[in-house]
């Protein structure tokens, strides 16, 4: 292969702060990369010694032999051992005496069998000691020509890595075009060193096709993700069992690889893995939107994931190793073991304790009910629905208690010990919220989970830290559970033509959002080009004012030009609907009440179907329509690829 044919860089980085991966673990982790058709791993553990803090210390004769062992077990997997050294805490740029350490200690890494490397600068302090101030014009000249006499003096190896200080969006200044960091770095950097880069933030939300391409520009070469999406170093109450998400696969092309950084617990990954690896075997979403026209589905993508994991739960480390195992006779107490784990345990485990910015469903819904449960146990604490809800919310946390039984009776004990104090302390939080609700609703609670004004140490959580947070005026303010505001009320009504205005506001706000490059035909029918069908123009109000329309059309051919969508489309889903709803509205439930009644209108007039037309750049009304039941992205040959459909019939 030649030095232009670099192959997809796609596996994992062992980058977190706290106990590196023991060597068993990482030849564990080289035979998982090869069945999942990963390809690589970045050696960087930022508490392994020799590898930040003594950087300059060459490695022991047992230390080699263990290192050239590992390197071996990942070449037999397939998999490209990236060895890493993150010299920025004290190295002077300018010294040769520095420059020769560098050197020798990747040579001896090389005569190891290595034969692809890194040199990271992130998480350093930018300010230039005065020796380096004096031989270099910026950081960034004096990072780029250390790291690039290292990448001749290695000859050029085919895979070379470079952390740069500003490694994330957030870190540019003034931002990433404008950033003379980057710059420099794009513009001096050799051209054979690929640059890693973490996105918008450190631990991005979301990494955009349109962010790759600026920081590409800059760096004149597509940067490696090093994805910090699953990492869980900064919080020791967090765990990621979520999918791999919220980066489209377009992006696939556009980069040279993506490393994820997971969670510090070894064997808590399985899920990250697994979904990175489907997600790079996915095939390119050419729109560069939320992935509508992808093979990659982040819900699939983790079914998939938790069904091999649920495997991995009953391998036992002793399979010689047999249970007893006895089936409880009637009214006798049912045994743990008599219940084996289940998919819906792991799906559950992973909804509480799913991704760094959002809850699964389950966790959210047991946050809402909670939060109405005690907002409403003063005026409706004997009412019928407050008792119905309240009895629903301990259900629900029964699940998890039993999910925690389930668990800790599992066979492969490596993973539940990894797993253990997230377990044990989510199921504590939600035995307390559960004896709380009890006591709203004139029961007692057992003793231990009463809230008092002396509370047992379980009864709250944070010690020290959470104090320290408390006190700051901006805690809480990241909370993943947004409580809507308790006095909003919204109604559904049918439009007058004084409701024009409003409607307008609300359409034309979309259009900055989304920056249309095509009209709909669900715009001709808010902008009234179109007339709409008898009762079929309805308006979501708070109060505020509009804060959302529904209009639609039974017969959508009527209005459409002969060529825009083939015969077989409208006659599977002969009605056309637009539908937009303000950001201001929090309530995903008015909007699905609002789109259900003008459903019921159209089934009413005898249509088979309706379908709605979303620019791919509309993300927030694509993910209300992808939480629908029943409604999925139609695939059309020959429309627009900015243009998604979605549909369903009636």
């Amino acid at each position: 292969m030649s030095k232009t044919q670099k192959i997809f860089l796609g596996g994992v980085v062992e980058g977190f702060y706290g106990r590196p991966w023991t060597m068993s673990q990482r030849k564990e982790l080289f035979r998982r990369e090869k069945k999942l058709g990963l390809n690589t791993y970045l050696y960087a553990p930022k508490d392994d010694y020799k590898h930040r803090m003594y950087w300059r210390d060459l490695y022991s004769p047992q230390e080699a032999e263990d290192l050239q062992e590992l390197i071996r077990a990942a070449q037999g997997c397939g998999v490209e051992f990236i060895y890493a050294l993150s010299p920025g805490l004290d190295v002077t740029f300018s010294n040769s005496e520095d420059l020769s350490a560098l050197k020798h200690k990747l040579s001896q890494v090389r005569g190891l069998g290595c034969r692809s490397f890194a040199l990271l600068f992130d998480d350093i302090e930018s300010e230039m000691c005065p020796a380096d101030k004096a031989a270099y014009g910026s950081f960034a000249d004096a990072q780029v020509s250390i790291t690039n006499q290292l990448f001749e003096h290695l000859m050029e190896p085919q895979t070379f890595l470079f952390c740069p200080t500003d490694y994330c969006a957030a870190f540019c200044t003034p931002c990433v075009s404008l950033s003379q960091y980057l710059n420099t770095v794009g513009e001096k950097l050799n051209p054979g060193i690929d640059v890693l880069w973490t996105g918008p933030k450190v631990v991005s939300q979301e990494i955009s096709l349109a962010s790759i391409e600026e920081v590409s520009a800059v760096l004149r070469r597509p940067p490696v993700i090093w994805d910090n999406i699953h990492a869980n170093d900064y919080d020791p109450q967090r765990f990621f069992l979520g999918p791999y998400k919220n980066r489209p696969t377009a992006l696939i092309p556009k980069l040279r690889g993506v490393l994820t950084n997971p969670n510090c617990e070894f064997e808590l990954n399985f899920v990250a893995l697994h979904t990175l690896a489907q997600w790079c075997r996915s095939r390119a979403d050419s729109t560069g939107g939320d992935d509508p026209n992808s093979d990659y589905n982040p819900h699939d993508a983790l079914q998939l994931a938790l069904t091999d994991l649920l495997v991995e739960f009953g391998k036992s480390e002793h399979p010689s190793e047999q249970r007893c195992i006895r089936t409880p006779a009637a009214g006798e107490n049912p045994l743990f073991h008599a219940e084996p784990l289940q998919r819906s345990d792991l799906t559950l485990l992973s909804e509480l304790f799913y991704l760094p910015y959002e809850h699964g469903d389950t966790a959210t819904r047991m946050l809402r009910e909670l939060h109405w449960l005690i907002t409403h146990s003063c005026s409706l604490p004997q009412s019928e629905e407050w008792h119905r809800r309240a009895k629903a919310f301990d259900q629900m946390c029964d699940a998890v208690v039993q999910m925690f039984n389930r668990l800790s009776n599992a066979a492969n004990r490596l993973i539940l010990y990894d797993l253990y104090n997230y377990i044990c302390d989510i199921k504590s939080g939600v035995c307390l919220a559960r004896a709380h609700v009890t006591a709203l609703g004139g029961r007692d609670p057992h003793p231990a989970l009463a809230l008092t004004d002396d509370p047992e140490p379980w009864g709250f959580r944070g010690g020290l830290s959470g104090e320290f947070q408390r006190m700051l005026p901006s805690h809480g303010n990241r909370d993943l559970f947004r409580i809507p505001p308790k006095t909003r009320i919204y109604s559904i009504r049918a439009w007058t033509t004084r409701d024009q205005p409003e409607v307008m506001a609300i359409f034309q706000q979309k259009e900055m959002e989304t920056q249309p490059k095509l009209q709909l035909l669900g715009d001709r029918l808010v902008t009234l080009e179109v007339s709409r069908s008898q009762d079929c123009s309805l308006i979501l109000d708070d109060d505020s004012g509009v804060c959302g329309y529904g209009f639609a059309l039974s017969e959508a051919k009527t209005a459409l030009r002969s060529t825009q969508y083939p015969e077989s489309l409208l006659k599977e889903f002969p009605s056309v609907l637009a539908l937009q709803v303000h950001p201001r509205v929090p309530d995903h439930s008015a909007a699905k009440r609002l789109l259900d009644q003008l459903l019921s209108t159209l089934r009413d007039t005898g249509s088979r179907g309706v379908f709605s037309e979303f620019r791919s750049s509309d993300r927030r009304m694509l993910d209300f329509m992808k939480t629908l039941k029943g409604f999925s992205v139609l695939q059309i040959e020959g429309i627009p690829p900015e243009l998604v459909i979605i549909g369903t019939k009636l």
